[in-house]
């Protein structure tokens, strides 16, 4: 029956599994994943409040993905202002906001999405970036980094130039 609530409440099954999640290390005690859990929750209903609509499981994805950038700056900064203490807290929550995201596709897969994305569009050099990347983002939310996407679209586009 758990199953067939989240199709009729529309309710995404990333979201209910991170509510989960949440009362699981309420239970256990686990103080770093409850923390982790609470800021990811509240990031997801920000983004609700702003887009005033649930979020799917891409868009989940996609908050997932913009928290653990943030942690990675944060790690920059900590290391910068020789904070051992706090760098070891963000690395905790990166580990487990990690644990959420789906499989990472490799180069070699972003490479054959991007060529089959440039063949359908007909992009021909830099100037066509913009007709590649919103749809090979789309394609490849939370399961590779942008700057890696943007990477291989210019590579690729600069071949062909």
């Amino acid at each position: 029956m758990k199953g067939l609530e989240s199709k009729e409440t529309g309710q995404s099954g990333l979201k209910q599994k991170i509510a989960e999640d949440l009362k699981q290390s309420m239970r256990s005690g686990d103080k770093v994943k409850l923390a982790a859990v609470r800021l990811l929750l509240s990031a997801v209903k920000y983004a609700e409040m702003a887009k005033q609509a649930e979020l799917t499981d891409a868009d989940i994805y996609g908050v997932i993905a913009r928290e653990i950038r943030q942690r990675h700056e944060s790690i920059e900064s900590f290391k910068k202002g020789n904070r051992p203490d706090l760098i070891i807290e963000e690395e905790t929550e990166l580990a487990v906001l990690q644990t959420y995201l789906p499989a990472q596709a490799s180069r070699e897969e972003i490479v054959a999405a991007a060529k089959k994305i440039i063949t359908e569009t007909g992009a021909q050099g830099q100037r066509d970036k913009g007709k590649v990347m919103p749809k090979l983002v789309a394609e490849f939310k939370g399961k590779a980094d942008g700057r890696i996407i943007n990477e291989v679209v210019s590579e690729l586009l600069s071949q062909q130039s």
